[in-house]
């Protein structure tokens, strides 16, 4: 298999692909194109690479698999589905559904707050709207941890899985942008951030020496 990314410091989709490919055991190559480049914009034209013209992208074989959530469920099929979701019903229903939401939500704190693993920004002004998508997403955490975590670990269900993957992005914007959070969603953020595979994505982001005017503000 390859995985086709962006940049490591930037790309929040891209994160969650990785995790995804990671978490799966599954051997891959690691494909990665600078955003804002002439490189990723030939690399969105071509359909060999990037058929939807955004990554991350997972190629298997001849098949391409775009969107985060596609590929969680791709590598989940691949592995007898024991690593992504949780086997309880109830568990495994919850975490579709906030993974869903993730996917789909959020606009607010995705616009006012990009992903920038190389920056903190003490107190940094929240307007209304984003103070809103944080307060849901720590309501949406501390669920699922009081009712399905701590057993296996301390991520959101317990073993580190699908959820966690999707939600893997906010937790490093958390941290950048300085958000005050519930006491259960701090304690889940260092988890998160303490993980091994995030310290391996952290790790290859501080070695990319390219950056985003845009984003670094």
């Amino acid at each position: 298999m390859k995985l086709v990314i962006g940049n490591k410091r930037y790309s929040s989709w891209s994160l969650r692909g990785w995790l995804a490919a990671k978490q799966s055991r599954l051997a891959f190559d690691e494909i990665v194109i600078p955003m804002d480049t002439p490189a990723f914009t030939a690399a969105k034209a071509d359909a060999s690479l990037m058929p939807s013209g955004k990554v991350p992208v997972l190629w298997d074989g001849d098949t391409a698999v775009w969107e985060s959530l596609a590929i969680i469920e791709w590598l989940a099929d691949r592995t007898g589905r024991d690593r992504f979701w949780p086997k309880d019903d109830a568990a495994r229903g919850l975490a579709r559904a906030i993974a869903a939401e993730m996917h789909a939500g959020f606009v607010d704190l995705r616009r006012h707050c990009p992903m920038n693993t190389g920056r903190t920004y003490p107190s940094f002004a929240l307007t209304p709207e984003v103070e809103r998508d944080i307060g849901r997403i720590d309501a949406l955490w501390r669920e699922a941890l009081h009712g399905f975590g701590g057993e296996g670990g301390p991520f959101l269900f317990g073993a580190f899985g699908a959820a966690d993957i999707m939600y893997a992005p906010v937790v490093t914007r958390f941290r950048t942008y300085d958000v005050p959070l519930s006491e259960t969603a701090e304690v889940y953020v260092n988890a998160v951030l303490a993980h091994p595979f995030m310290q391996e994505w952290y790790a290859g982001a501080e070695a990319e020496d390219w950056r985003l005017d845009r984003i670094e503000f």
